[in-house]
């Protein structure tokens, strides 16, 4: 039996005994994290899949994994050969999890979770679901009898980002969110999600991996702020500066502190990112929901944030342009991991680096196609000859977070390839060149990215843009541009990715992502309006546009940024590298 299938019965041996009839597993922590310290990798853990986002749920004769589209690929090869069969989310013939277990189980059965990692918002959304058929039982996490080498709690020391790269103290933050407090009627505010705690304090940890995180929670009067993390995490400096204006308590006082509040208190909390384990403490008096007003603060970056990461992305560019000067695409033999290697290893280089911001994607030819794909040594493709190569990767620095794709040619490509690429290149054009009005959300512009596409019966499966923080997550909310009607407005700030792609199983992928921020484009009878600053410096792959696809407009839109990267780029980069950069931004219509 392989190590999988063993732990699948370990687990149900552990259901029987806790007297569970499935138990669920959704893969997050206790602050809802999309990426989780080594203790919460649990989906990874009973089922080998490793992507960033799925559902596990364990019956007595089922072992099932949900994934998205993203997914399909990735999740059907790593859990080949084990109990698990792979579900698809959003696909007509596969059911949702909770249809399928009202629709498998028998009336009365008891669906167990860890209480730590479920919402209140998404307990009370499964118990309706649930209401007269099944029964729902969030409680302590079974899976600790089954993972008996589980990683403890991490307590990493902390860093303090310095106030010339915040643009705002702790205090003055502080001062904000307790304006905004009183206007909401709130005594106290109750922080989980990290990177709020992360933004507020500025302060950053290495609790997980790529994103510069602690574990911690924050519960903020009008009075008084105190933080709940490891006690170890600071020097004696540091600590004596947060204590002026910060209470630090251990990590697990919290509980105890919201339970004896005062009567008269009034409890503002996220129920979409407090855990049913928090929930449980809360006492007596007035709550009141809504989203952290930190979310909505740190999405739009200051001023200071912003110049952060310009000078972040130059530094990047840099970096990328002499990865890509380098390369031998015609003539050279390297690996998905060796080409992943040579860009952080120019990245490195430059003293501000601070690490890379996600794990880098470099998928050659058809693993391409895989949207998440991560190389490992057994995957590990030779990237020679004739194919595509999507590299997703970005940095973190220290004013500032990066995330780019270039799709990069290698030998010559054929017509599809180039037709992709042109199509997908022209809908990366479209949104970054799009103007709105004030209040318009992500999902209003989406359609820009896919119109091309569209007509030629073509499309992708994933969500056109996310939130990108300051020296934070490559993923922040609360703005996105995707399919999904998600109101969130974008806001002068604001920092969103420009990522359409194409993906051809068994063959290609290609993928296009610069970052853009939002900026005011002035005002008319009809109100404000908005347009993006594009922030990426990197050339687009010339080989691969068809000129004659293009528009005038799109042409000039085109020779445009690439003779911005190349006043950008020039003077920085090395001599080995400044014969890529001349050709690669020459004009479209320029002779050849």
């Amino acid at each position: 039996m392989n190590i999988i299938n063993a732990r699948v019965e370990d687990l149900r041996r552990a259901m029987a005994d806790a007297g569970v009839d499935g138990w669920i597993i959704n893969g997050t922590d206790p602050h809802q994290s999309e990426y989780v310290p080594e203790r919460y990798r649990s989906r990874a853990f009973i089922s080998g899949f490793t992507g960033s986002a799925g559902f596990v749920l364990v019956t007595k004769d089922k072992a099932l994994l949900w994934v998205d589209s993203r997914y399909f690929l990735q999740a059907e090869e790593q859990i080949s050969g084990t109990v698990f069969e792979m579900m698809k989310i959003d696909t007509p013939s596969y059911p949702d999890p909770y249809t399928y277990l009202k629709t498998n189980l028998a009336k009365g059965s008891v669906i167990g979770i860890d209480e730590a990692t479920i919402p209140v918002s998404e307990r009370e959304r499964i118990e309706g679901i649930f209401r007269n058929t099944l029964t729902l039982k969030p409680m302590e996490d079974i899976l600790d009898t089954v993972w008996t080498d589980r990683p403890a709690l991490p307590e990493y020391e902390v860093v303090e980002v310095p106030v010339e790269y915040a643009g705002s103290s702790m205090k003055e933050k502080l001062e904000q969110v307790r304006t905004l407090m009183i206007e909401a009627g709130a005594t106290h505010l109750l922080l989980s999600t990290l990177d709020d705690i992360a933004w507020l304090t500025n302060l950053r940890g290495r609790d997980i991996l790529y994103n510069p995180l602690f574990m911690g929670y924050m519960l903020i009067s009008t009075e008084r702020a105190c933080l709940y993390t490891g006690e170890k995490r600071f020097t004696e400096q540091l600590r004596a500066r947060l204590e002026e204006d910060l209470a630090i308590q251990p990590y697990a006082r919290l509980q105890k502190d919201l339970s004896s509040l005062w009567k008269h208190a009034a409890l503002y909390y996220n129920p979409q990112k407090t855990s049913v384990m928090v929930a449980k403490s809360f006492g007596s008096y007035e709550k009141l929901e809504g989203r952290e007003f930190t979310t909505d603060l740190k999405a739009q970056k200051n001023e200071v944030e912003l110049e952060g990461m310009r000078r972040a992305h130059l530094l990047d560019g840099v970096a990328l342009v002499n990865f890509l000067g380098r390369l031998d695409a015609k003539n050279g033999s390297y690996t998905e991991l060796e080409l992943a290697e040579r860009l952080l290893d120019e990245r490195s280089r430059n003293e501000h680096f601070l690490g890379e911001s996600f794990n880098a994607i470099s998928g050659f030819g058809a693993h391409g196609a895989i949207v998440h794909y991560a190389a490992d040594e057994e995957s590990n493709a030779k990237v020679e000859g004739n194919g595509l190569l999507v590299l997703d990767t970005g940095g973190s620095y220290a004013f500032g977070t990066t995330d780019v794709t270039r799709t990069v040619l290698f030998g010559k490509p054929t017509e599809e390839q180039i037709r992709d690429y042109t199509l997908v290149l022209k809908g990366h054009l479209a949104l970054a060149s799009a103007r709105f009005p004030e209040g318009t959300n992500g999902y209003q512009l989406d359609v820009l990215a896919r119109q091309h596409l569209w007509q030629e019966g073509l499309s992708y499966f994933h969500g056109t843009g996310h939130g990108v923080g300051f020296r934070l997550n490559v993923h922040e909310g609360p703005q996105s541009i995707s399919p999904k009607p998600i109101v969130a407005p974008l806001k002068e700030g604001m920092i969103v990715s420009d990522e359409p792609g194409i993906y051809r199983s068994g063959s290609h992928g290609i993928r296009i992502e610069n970052l853009l921020a939002v900026q005011e484009d002035g005002q008319t009878e009809f109100g404000t309006f908005y347009s993006f600053e594009v922030l990426t410096l990197c050339p687009f792959e010339r080989d691969l546009i068809d000129p004659d696809m293009l528009t005038g407009e799109e042409v000039e839109m085109v020779d445009a940024y690439h003779a911005w990267v190349y006043d950008e780029l020039y003077e920085l980069i090395d001599d080995e590298a400044v014969e890529y950069l001349e050709y690669a931004t020459r004009s479209l219509l320029g002779e050849e």
